[in-house]
């Protein structure tokens, strides 16, 4: 089941919370209807990732544990954050293969350098999760209790052309 708030009059955020589970594709078009096209498949992976951490990860796909998405456009930039009900995670500790987790903190660091050295080895079935994340997003930021992410990506917009001469 999935639970829809939409934002009310005056109010900037819309709220979506769904059952733990894997099948994202209704939650995501709706988190996607109001992104510009070219911006849409890049996302859409983003966000994918996210929410299947927060509901295989968090929730342990425990369908009675339900994960909140609340979104935004506020001043060019597109707002989430992801929350699930699971007992959250240490990002410091948390890294996949990633040796030294300054590079990716609960502030907002990233794996900009070069996120290759931070990837597992082909074979291993998870471990890119966070650098994805850091790689698609303008702001990636973890609460203290890891049960939390708030994601940013910035609109980016034409500079304005002059009418005067």
């Amino acid at each position: 089941m999935i639970t829809i708030s939409l934002r009310p009059v005056g109010r900037n955020w819309g709220t979506i919370s769904f059952a733990s589970t894997l099948y994202l594709c209704p939650i995501l078009d709706l988190l996607l209807a109001e992104i510009p096209e070219k911006m849409q498949a890049e996302l859409r992976l983003g966000l994918q990732e996210a929410l299947v951490n927060a509901a295989k990860h968090g929730n342990n796909l425990d369908p009675s544990k339900k994960v909140i998405v609340r979104f935004s456009l506020i001043d060019n930039q597109y707002w989430w954050v992801i929350s699930d009900q699971g007992g959250g995670f240490d990002v410091k500790t948390t890294g996949g293969n990633l040796p030294n987790l300054d590079d990716v903190t609960p502030s907002g660091g990233s794996c900009d350098t070069d996120p290759t050295e931070f990837l597992p080895p082909d074979e291993a079935e998870s471990g890119r999760g966070l650098c994805i994340l850091h790689q698609i997003f303008d702001q990636v930021e973890w609460n203290r209790k890891g049960t939390e992410l708030r994601l940013c990506k910035q609109l980016k917009t034409r500079p304005r052309l002059s009418l005067r001469k």
